[in-house]
């Protein structure tokens, strides 16, 4: 069976998945609204955010993503412990190790690199962050689902989920609730192709 590729995203209402953890975590392009998701942390949210943590997957990241969490998962397995034995495909065209393991380093086509990844034995592959990443990753027809987490809340500006514009497909709901804060937590999953009207 096929391991599936699933995006998860803390998304704004405006499409934006840039820094939503804090300030200093992604000012690239001038950025300044770092943190976004923080006002609307709850516990409804956190039992969700728990029960995807708590799944068997593999993680897929771009270096970025990678470089901000190399530093911090290693020291807080208490949080999530799947996060370190994880096997981290990482691309990246400029580092090839790292202390952080299991970490596997992909360049060149990764598309062709991650397709073969999908056909491997194993869990499947969550995306966290890693925008650029997940471009190249919609436009090959790499992702199965999307798991978003759609906050109340437009921020003008920032890299977007679909900033490189998507292929046409059909997702089904497979899941959705909406916490006391507002958030959207909702699973798509692909479905095939697109039907029109007549």
């Amino acid at each position: 069976m096929m391991r599936k590729v699933t995006a998860l995203e803390h998304i704004s209402l405006d499409g934006v998945i840039q820094a939503p953890g804090g300030p200093d975590e992604d000012t690239s392009g001038g950025f300044t609204h770092g943190g976004w998701v923080g006002s609307y942390s709850d516990e409804s949210l956190g039992k969700l955010l728990r029960r995807q943590m708590d799944l068997p997957f593999d993680l897929l990241l771009g270096r970025k993503t990678f470089d901000i969490w190399e530093p911090y998962w290693p020291h807080h397995a208490d949080i999530w412990r799947g996060v370190n034995t994880a096997t981290k495909y990482v691309v990246s065209n400029t580092i090839t190790s790292s202390e952080w393991q299991p970490s596997v380093f992909l360049n060149g086509d990764v598309a062709q690199k991650v397709a073969e990844i999908k056909q491997q034995p194993g869990p499947d592959l969550h995306v966290w962050g890693s925008g650029n990443l997940l471009q190249t990753l919609m436009r090959h027809d790499l992702v199965d689902a999307f798991w978003l987490m759609i906050y109340p809340v437009t921020l003008g500006g920032g890299k977007r989920l679909f900033a490189g514009g998507s292929i046409p497909a059909a997702f089904k709901v497979t899941e959705s609730e909406v916490t006391p804060g507002g958030v959207i937590v909702v699973n798509y999953e692909r479905a095939g192709a697109i039907t029109t009207g007549i």
